[in-house]
């Protein structure tokens, strides 16, 4: 039996296009299945838990990151298989895995073959799949969600990108890995990757493994303003890892500390003064 859970506002609408097509192909092939609609905020996560419940041998999300990250959080330890049906706006972690773009040819290669386990990132009580952190990135995320109403694909990013330089301010922060090396300074961005891209296929981590029970920590030096423009050039180019700015770290744990710190996980924000992460090795099994 598969339970497929649809975020109807995911990718502008484009989510229930999306479902459309699944269906039929379902329909088609005789596979069994349930659709479920999720109507409010974490109602993703009860279906999911639900899923488990009932012995749902996979649950298909139908959405973007931000309901993938809702999915996880009721799937995490069970052996209820996560297939990825990409829907939404920036669609993410589906490259790390490479998870086709188009929705069948992504169904198709999920009914094919088996499920595999991979990592999973916790932050405080939250899961996530593909990258967690603060700085930069959740301003931008802020100022993307505005013109996501009008673009989808990477525009959103950019829009917030340029937003988030007009606006840009240093971040204090306090970075210890697996308990024994303490960072501390001002940082652009401070990125705890299980993933290897975000804000809509921007490269941030590119050596990152999702099933090496390690997180790829990425910290950029906070620079001046009127430098801004020729790094964030290069991000764009996915060369973050090449700045001598940026620093690249291996941990299994990672505590962030910073006053009325908000911190981005798969998209969605957060505010707490801590953060702690905890790499949950082989936790959850997913079709890539």
């Amino acid at each position: 039996m598969i339970d497929v859970i649809v975020n109807p506002t995911a990718g502008n609408g484009y989510a229930l296009k999306v479902i459309e097509q699944v269906e039929k192909h379902l329909k088609e092939n005789n596979i069994a299945h349930k659709i479920y609609y999720t109507e409010y905020k974490k109602h993703a996560t009860e279906l999911a838990k639900q899923s488990v419940i009932n012995n749902v041998d996979t649950v298909l999300c139908v959405g973007g990151d931000g309901t993938a990250f809702e999915i996880v959080s009721g799937l995490t330890g069970s052996k209820t298989a996560l297939g990825l049906i990409p829907a939404g706006t920036g669609n993410d972690f589906i490259k790390t895995i490479k998870t086709p773009k188009d929705p069948i040819e992504a169904l198709k290669r999920i009914l094919s073959t088996k499920p595999r386990p991979l990592d999973l990132g916790q932050a405080n009580d939250n899961m996530f799949l593909n990258v967690s952190g603060t700085g930069f990135d959740v301003m931008v995320l802020d100022f993307a969600e505005k013109a996501k109403k009008f673009v989808k694909g990477i525009l959103p990013y950019l829009y917030g990108i340029i937003q988030t330089i007009i606006h840009h301010k240093p971040y204090k922060l306090k970075i210890t890995l697996d308990n024994e090396k303490v960072i501390e300074g001002n940082y652009l961005i401070c990125a705890v990757c299980n993933g290897r891209y975000f804000g809509g296929g921007i490269k941030i981590a590119g050596n990152a493994e999702v099933n090496d029970g390690l997180f790829d920590v990425i910290i950029v030096e906070d620079i001046k303003k009127s430098q801004m423009p020729k790094y964030l050039l290069g991000l764009l180019k996915g060369k973050i890892l090449e700045f001598d700015i940026t620093k690249a770290f291996y941990a299994k744990t990672v505590k962030i500390e910073s006053k009325g710190m908000r911190v981005n996980e798969d998209g969605e924000i957060f505010k707490t003064d801590v953060v702690e992460f905890k790499n949950l090795h082989n936790n959850l099994n997913v079709y890539w």
